[in-house]
């Protein structure tokens, strides 16, 4: 990849770790960033003084990155990726240095501290850890809180009976996970507490530690998901597909870290299902990076063989592995898309086209779209307003306003049947091409309005009809009683919304336009005098005619002036 312009513009602008690799196919460097796509951008948007970065960004052959949820836990994936490569122009985290972890054993004794080694001796570890004040904050908080652990633990082996110490060593175990995990409520309470005590009785540097404490704890986040002591020598796939491709992201996990990422792209020949094509992938994957974990973690069940042992996750952190892997399944697919937009946008329009045309099941693909919304308020001033999209993008100058004619009171039924027979009775008498989709801003009963104005035209068969309802964002098809529910992140949606939206604005601000000027058409235009200026002041400082004509003398001649106040006062006496 000698060109990078294209592929960061479609970065995400979310946190990650990133990876270059030189043209050899080896890691040279890896990267964190709280925003992907600023970071990465910034090594080609740069002028670098610094002799280092200028040969790394000379050596940049391909970049591959992997989305997390946090800046934590690509601060934690960093370290991880660093220790197991060791790249060439990476320094601070080469060394045999990590993260600490805090480790609750159990036996011979039972224990809580500080470690950077994780030993699999049935103990539980927490972390790591990317500050280490916050282990050691944590690890004070719990030998407080919890004094029979280490060092007192042998007095009190003498006073109590060795059932009773393992019983509440496994109490104050369970306590012990909450607190690490981020339950620290009661804590924080109690600490709280102290410090107040501490602070009346100005004891101020006693009171000092314990707030240092409590902005640790406060600080604190819980353990991340990319790097859990648990989980070891796994895989993990998974998979996101549409018409045309399905999208397979795998993880490589070992000794509690992801240290491989890839996402591929196959194309589908005869409409193959996600099964099959995950199957295809993992042999694909597994035997390209030559893995031989004997678990994998899925989305779903698919037949390996026997020695590979397959588990699908319905919660906790191999949970969160599945979805971090399919989080970078959806972003690898947008990162595509939007390079075809770039490339070939013709090609992303047919795409977007054909996309919803599938999902609300049309005839053909709707290159030309209309919506219609009314708007009025308490019935005055009705409007109605029609916005175009051609190709998935409006079409500003073909909008067209509306004023209703026919229609007396707050109808919308008829307002809408109204405006929709007039706008295709006359693209029809200019012989103009109709539109593939109309979309009403309503439910059934402005679709049922629409569909008798397209009657009386004969057009009910040459274009398709739906309804966006705004309370759950329903898709309402004549003649079906029951709504189409689409994926709130859908592109589909998003253009309906994108339509419905713009001729909501289209038609607020017209009716508000009319609005306006209807209220300059008062009754003072019967008034001698009072001219078109005078008129706007008026009804700029007192709103209504009823509040000019309750106003005193005086109220009237300081916007007017005593002449001319006078004048208006004693003429709207005798008005009634």
């Amino acid at each position: 990849m000698n060109n990078f312009k294209i592929f960061l513009k479609s970065l995400p602008n979310s946190p990650g770790v990133y990876q270059f690799y030189n043209d050899k196919k080896e890691i040279i460097y890896v990267g964190k960033a709280k925003n992907l796509k600023k970071r990465v951008s910034s090594y080609f948007n740069k002028n670098h003084t610094n002799n280092k970065t200028r040969i790394l960004v000379k050596n940049i052959f391909e970049i591959e990155y992997i989305v997390v949820n946090t800046e934590m836990d690509a601060l934690l994936l960093e370290n991880s990726l660093i220790k197991k490569y060791k790249p060439r122009y990476n320094v601070l985290l080469k060394d045999d240095k990590t993260y600490p972890w805090i480790c609750l054993k159990k036996d011979p004794s039972p224990k809580v501290f500080s470690t950077r080694k994780v030993i699999k001796d049935g103990s539980l570890y927490f972390g790591p850890y990317p500050n280490v004040k916050t282990v050691y904050t944590l690890l004070d908080l719990i030998k407080e809180l919890y004094p029979f652990l280490n060092h007192e633990l042998n007095h009190l082996m003498k006073m109590n009976d060795a059932s009773e110490l393992k019983k509440k060593f496994e109490e104050n175990k369970i306590s012990i996970k909450n607190l690490i995990n981020g339950n620290f409520k009661t804590s924080i309470e109690k600490l709280k507490s102290e410090m107040k005590i501490h602070s009346v009785k100005m004891e101020f540097e006693k009171a000092q530690k314990i707030k240092e404490k409590l902005e640790s704890l406060k600080n604190y986040q819980s353990k991340s998901t990319v790097v859990n002591s648990k989980i070891n020598n796994t895989d993990v796939f998974s998979i996101i597909s549409d018409e045309s491709y399905g999208y397979i992201n795998f993880f490589q996990v070992a000794y509690g870290s992801i240290i491989r990422s890839r996402t591929i792209e196959i194309k589908k020949k005869l409409e193959e299902t996600d099964k099959e094509l995950l199957s295809l992938a993992v042999v694909e994957l597994r035997q390209q990076f030559k893995s031989n974990s004997k678990e994998i973690y899925l989305p779903f069940k698919i037949d390996l063989g026997s020695k590979i042992k397959i588990s699908v996750p319905k919660s906790g952190d191999k949970k969160k592995l599945i979805d971090l892997s399919e989080r970078n399944a959806k972003y690898f697919r947008m990162e595509k898309f939007k390079q075809i937009q770039i490339v070939d946008p013709e090609r992303h329009t047919s795409r977007i086209m054909n996309q919803i045309k599938t999902d609300l099941k049309l005839v053909q693909e709707p290159r030309l779209i209309e919506c219609f919304d009314n708007s009025n308020l308490q019935g005055s001033n009705p409007v109605a307003a029609c916005v175009v999209f051609k190709n998935g993008k409006p079409s500003k100058k073909d909008y067209r306003h509306y004023n209703i004619k026919n229609v007396k009171g707050p109808d919308d039924f008829a307002s809408m049947e109204e405006v929709v027979f007039r706008r295709y009775k006359r693209l029809v008498d200019e012989n103009c091409e109709l539109p593939q989709l109309i979309i009403i801003d309503g439910g059934k009963g402005q679709i049922s309005s629409t569909m008798k104005s397209l009657e009386k035209l004969k057009l009910t068969n040459k274009m398709s009809v739906i309804g966006i309802a705004k309370r759950l964002e329903e898709i309402f098809c004549p003649g079906d009683p029951t709504p189409i529910y689409l994926d709130k992140r859908s592109e589909t949606l998003k253009i309906i919304q994108h339509l419905r939206n713009e001729a909501h604005r289209f038609s607020l601000a017209f009716h508000k336009n009319k609005r306006s000027k209807n209220a300059l058409n008062s009754k003072l235009d019967s008034i001698k005098g009072i001219g078109p200026k005078n008129k706007i002041l008026l009804l700029n400082h007192f709103r209504s005619f009823k509040r000019i004509k309750a106003a005193s003398l005086n109220e009237i001649s300081i916007v007017l002036g005593p002449k001319r106040g006078n004048k208006l006062f004693e003429t709207l006496k005798n008005i009634n």
